[in-house]
């Protein structure tokens, strides 16, 4: 996911969209340990959009203060 596509979201889009990703790396993580996966990188992917997403949040938390 791109930044730019992160800026354009709203706030509560940003929240959903964190909730979803943890959800996924869970899931990649799981399916890692149990029987592992095909592609090993989507975990480092999904790890590098959610800090993307909370770094946008957190952004937009400074600006309003």
């Amino acid at each position: 996911m791109k930044m730019d596509k992160i800026k354009e979201m709203s706030s509560p889009e940003l929240e959903t969209e964190l909730s979803e990703l943890k959800s996924e790396l869970f899931k990649l993580r799981f399916s890692l340990a149990t029987n592992g996966l095909d592609n090993p990188m989507k975990i480092k992917e999904v790890k590098k959009d959610i800090a993307r997403v909370k770094t946008e949040m957190s952004r937009r938390e400074k600006e309003t203060k």
